[in-house]
This record gives C-alpha cells, structure tokens and sequence, in this order.
C-alpha cells in the first residue's frame, strides 16, 4: 500500500526536477516503488512535438516508432476519445491489427495488463500516464483498486511538471474555486457519489449541482471527471 508520506515523497522528486531528463528517473523509482513491470509518460505538445519517457525497452521503443503503431494502438485511440483512467481490458481489441500489435507487445515484455490516465492541457496537449504489468486478471483489479487514486495523482503531477519545460509555455490562468466548489470537487475525487458528497457537505444535491457546474465553468472542463482532473492538475485541490 501507497502511505500518504511515500507518497508525498515521490511528488516532491517531481517538484524537485528540473530538466525532462529527471522525469526518467522519477518513472523508474515509481515503477519500483509499486513493483510493476512499466511506467510510462507519453506528451505530445501544443506544437505536435512528442516526447516519452519511462521503462519500455529501446527495441520496443524502436520496434513501435518503426511500425507506426500510433495509428493502431487501441490504448491511444481509446484513451484520446475519453477524459477518466482506463483499464486495457475496456479498449477496444477486436481488430486483427490490434490483436498482433498486443500480442507483439507481450512478446516484448509490455506486460498483459495496463491501465493508463489521459490527462488533457493547454492549447491542445495531450499526454497519457500508464502502468502495464503481467499478472492475472483478479490481482490487477486489486491492484488498480487500491493504487488508483495515487496514480491518478501522480499522473497530474507528472504532467504538470513536464509542461514547466514545454518551450515557449504560458502559465494557465485559473479562475480561483471557492471554498466550498474545492470541498466538492475534492471529495468527487476521492471518489464519493454525490448523494455522498451532499451529505458530507450538509448540502443538497441541488446546491451541490451548484457548485459543481460553478467550478466546471470555472475551469473550462466538459463535464465533471474533466473538471476533478483539470483542479488537480493546476494543484487547486489535492487528494
């Protein structure tokens, strides 16, 4: 298990970096640290620039590049269309295409599960943060069940930090979150039901829809996972 000091320790290696080559390194001590196979950063910049960094092999790295995978991996064609963590198994693998290319992807050591966390910024940027591993189906949703939220952290914080570093970047201006949208959104992103959070908050749901739509609006988001991922993103709220 993940205790909130380890990780605040992996998150402060992440402030601490201050060139894209530190991000390497952070990859690797959170793969050890949650003992899986991968972990993997992959930033594509508002000028269509790409970069990675994590622990696939070279040959894989090289072998992908070659193919032009891009165009058929199910977990970047999936992981585009949606704003939430997806578990591989949820993608879509139907294809002929799309079966070699996993199967070619376990024969390089990628691991037969995954799960990765698109997270969208400014001006077009898009980025995935994924865990792969090899294991069965039962430990991996145990896996993803306890680590989740920590990942989901990790990633923004992850992605946050590689954007200090995009060439000619502008800050974001946020639009300050009340006290309150911050206590709703926080809780969201814990994972509470709004029945919950209303509850939590000595609110109805009506007022809680609220504050909600305030803070979606506030930041831009096209719905509320959009909006929980956008606040932790620019550190307005931290779980």
């Amino acid at each position: 298990m993940v205790t909130q000091g380890r990780l605040d320790q992996i998150l402060e290696a992440l402030d601490d970096t201050s060139a894209l080559e530190g991000l390497q390194e952070v990859a690797v001590a959170i793969r050890d640290h949650f003992n899986v196979d991968h972990i993997v950063y992959h930033w594509v910049d508002s000028a269509g620039d790409q970069y990675g960094c994590g622990t696939y092999t070279d040959a894989w790295r090289d072998r992908y590049l070659e193919q032009c995978y891009l165009r058929v991996d199910p977990v970047i064609i999936g992981c585009y269309q949606r704003f939430h963590p997806v578990d591989w198994k949820r993608l879509d693998w139907s294809s002929k295409a799309a079966r070699a290319f996993q199967a070619e992807a376990i024969e390089y050591g990628v691991g037969n599960q995954g799960y990765s966390i698109p997270i969208r910024g400014p001006n077009g940027q898009f980025a995935l943060f994924t865990v792969s591993h090899t294991c069965d189906d039962a430990a991996w949703s145990a896996f993803t069940e306890e680590h989740g939220r920590s990942l989901i952290l990790i990633a923004h914080y992850f992605n946050r930090k590689a954007l200090e570093f995009e060439p000619g970047r502008r800050p974001e201006q946020s639009q300050a979150l009340s006290p309150r949208e911050k206590d709703a959104m926080t809780l969201i992103a814990m994972g509470y039901n709004r029945a919950q959070v209303a509850e939590s908050l000595s609110i109805s749901e009506h007022t809680l829809r609220v504050y909600i739509e305030s803070a979606r609006f506030k930041l831009g988001a096209l719905n509320t996972t959009h909006a929980v991922a956008r606040a932790m993103s620019r550190g307005l709220i931290v779980v």
